[in-house]
């Protein structure tokens, strides 16, 4: 370099001197315009960058893990670099606690179901627990450790650059022995390029001023024209493909991935040199122009998704809320939980078709979502185990109702048994269902003891039914007695021929049951005739109807309770009697109004005592019965 410098002819030295003077302010004006520019771009690339955190790819998942086995996975990544494992802590995080919260409220309900208050619930230690969290402490500390090294790493890289920047600033303030200095700068410039990050507050200052540096070496450099023509051929070459790349990246449909191109290209740019001035900002705002069309497909990108997270956002709350309606307390039936079933199934499954939403609630929402589905499931499983002893437990019930009318079926006491089937008929009406396998078999053996028994009973009934048919038609030809003597305009002795008649009712037996009220109500008529048109006393029809009651019934404890019945009304009308018996001392007979009630008085006496000796004979009619 020092002998081409020494063997330059005057008109290369003015051309020197012709180069040297474009570090003029307007010059210098254009570079910090192209530098200002990048630095833009490069903030603008940063904002529209994804939130911190935020990866694109879909992290493993760790669903379906026991806590221990997530507290081993999140010991291996002790092993890993501490800058790789940030996605992998948070998603075991997420599942591990996910288990343990579900295993806080499963204590928490079987502690307030025995009754207990649920201030007074404490939450138990967890061996699993305690170990998570001295990991996840042990992890904090090496994160500490690391972002404190890359802390000190990047104030020592500033520190570097810095060094770079004031030895090319102390050769350009040296243009006597610029020429002499080409190589060290170049050596600079790959040190500076070498060097790794520094703190971000400070990446826009330092590159202004390193490109300032070497812009201001390369202008007042005075080395021969080819060699800086030599320079600036290659720096072009280099952005123009740059450029190139940058215009191809906006054709592509990977945006996350064209982006990220665009950075390692937007790094190349800043570590090439300067190119010839007067194509620079053409150059420059080409390679702008191609950066902008990715980045504002890139921030489209992330509007877009934004707005489809906020979408599945609402959509995933909404299958939560559907979830949570299902009021599982009120479902009693196979077919409810079969229906409710159904209907979280399809929720599932609307739930796997919607992606992701924000990651700050996706997380949640899925635990919400699971919570739920869980707690049904479990309940379903609760229900079915219920139901199934309840099944075993109402076959038991039923084979030994089966035993019960087994033992009966042959039996020849025709009423007692026939009345105990159909006790046990009702009993079985009351028990629940069995399980389907069994319902047919312990239904037929059941049902085929009643049946013989009440087939047996209806082959010795027959000649029961002969008789009933007989004294239905002697009841009938009694009723036709009666009205042939009320037919009559002026029978003799109607009343004791009616009386007689209606003793002949009386000793005539049972009639088939379906034609006992109607028949009665014919016989019932035609007697209040008789008893209207003969002056009959109303006592004996009372007592006549009395005896008719008292024949239809078959049951003796219903007799019974029918006298006891009787024996209190006669209890009762005989107290009544004193006491009207008592007050007749009260009276004086000796003025008109004295007189009337006295006789008032002595009716109602008379028509107690009328009623106690109806009472008296009702009795000895229930006495004769029992």
């Amino acid at each position: 370099m020092e002998l081409r410098e020494k063997s330059e002819s005057a008109e290369e030295l003015n051309q020197d001197v012709t180069l040297n003077s474009e570090s003029t302010p307007a010059a210098d004006a254009d570079v910090v315009t192209e530098n200002e520019a990048d630095a833009s771009v490069v903030e603008n690339v940063a904002t529209d960058e994804a939130p911190a955190g935020e990866d694109v790819a879909d992290t493993p998942s760790y669903a379906g893990k026991s806590k221990a086995e997530l507290v081993e996975a999140l010991r291996a990544l002790l092993e890993k670099p501490i800058d790789s494992i940030k996605d992998d802590v948070a998603q075991i995080k997420v599942a591990f606690y996910s288990l343990r919260n579900a295993e806080i409220a499963a204590l928490r309900e079987e502690f307030l179901a025995k009754g207990n208050e649920e201030a007074a619930f404490a939450v138990p230690d967890d061996a699993d627990e305690a170990t998570f969290k001295e990991i996840l402490s042990q992890i904090k500390e090496k994160r500490a450790e690391f972002n404190a090294a890359q802390e000190a790493l990047r104030a020592e890289n500033l520190e570097k650059k810095r060094n770079i920047i004031a030895e090319i600033n102390a050769i350009v303030a040296d243009p006597d022995n610029i020429n002499k200095q080409y190589s060290r700068v170049q050596q600079l410039q790959q040190d500076f390029k070498a060097i790794g990050d520094i703190p971000a507050t400070e990446i826009t200052d330092i590159w202004k001023s390193y490109q300032l540096a070497t812009e201001n070496f390369y202008d007042l450099l005075k080395m021969n024209k080819e060699l800086r023509d030599y320079d600036f051929k290659k720096n072009l070459e280099i952005k123009q493909q740059l450029c190139a790349d940058a215009e191809t990246l906006g054709g592509i449909d990977d945006v996350v991935s064209a982006f990220k191109k665009l950075q390692e290209l937007h790094n190349q740019w800043r570590e090439t040199g300067p190119v010839a001035k007067e194509i620079r900002e053409e150059l420059w705002v080409r390679f702008k122009d191609a950066s902008a069309v990715v980045n504002k497909k890139y921030q489209a990108f992330f509007e877009a998704r934004k707005e489809k997270e906020k979408e599945n956002e609402v959509a995933k709350t909404a299958i939560c809320e559907k979830v949570e309606a299902i009021d599982i307390a009120a479902i009693k039936t196979y077919a409810g939980w079969d229906e409710a079933t159904k209907q979280i199934i399809e929720l599932q499954e609307e739930w796997k078709k919607l992606g992701f939403a924000a990651k700050k609630v996706n997380a949640d929402l899925f635990a919400r979502f699971r919570k739920t589905c869980d707690e049904f499931f479990a309940r379903k499983a609760e229900f079915f185990k219920t139901m199934k002893e309840e099944l075993a437990a109402n076959l038991q019930k039923k084979q030994a109702l089966c035993e019960k009318a087994e033992a009966l079926k042959d039996s020849t006491d025709w009423k007692k048994t026939a009345d105990e089937l159909v006790a046990l008929q009702k009993e079985w009406k009351t028990v629940g269902p069995v399980a389907k396998k069994y319902s047919d078999v312990v239904w037929k053996r059941f049902i085929a003891a009643c049946d013989h028994f009440f087939n047996e009973k209806g082959k010795q009934t027959t000649n029961v039914r002969k008789v009933e048919h007989d004294n239905l038609k002697a009841k009938k030809e009694v009723i036709a007695a009666i009205n042939a003597i009320l037919a009559e305009e002026a029978p003799e002795d109607a009343a004791t021929k009616v009386r007689a008649l209606m003793k002949q009712w009386q000793e005539i037996g049972h009639v088939p049951f379906k034609e006992k009220d109607k028949i009665y109500n014919e016989y019932r008529e035609a007697v209040d005739k008789a008893f209207d048109k003969f002056d009959m006393k109303a006592t004996r029809a009372n007592l006549a109807n009395f005896e008719n009651s008292i024949n239809q019934i078959s049951d003796q404890d219903k007799m019974y309770r029918e006298r006891e019945r009787l024996v209190r009304s006669y209890e009762l009308k005989r107290n009544e009697l004193k006491t009207y018996e008592n007050n007749m001392g009260f009276f004086s007979a000796q003025s008109k109004g004295g007189n009337s009630m006295l006789k008032e008085m002595e009716r109602k006496i008379q028509k107690i005592k009328d009623e106690l000796a109806l009472l008296e004979k009702k009795i000895q009619v229930v006495d004769g019965k029992i």
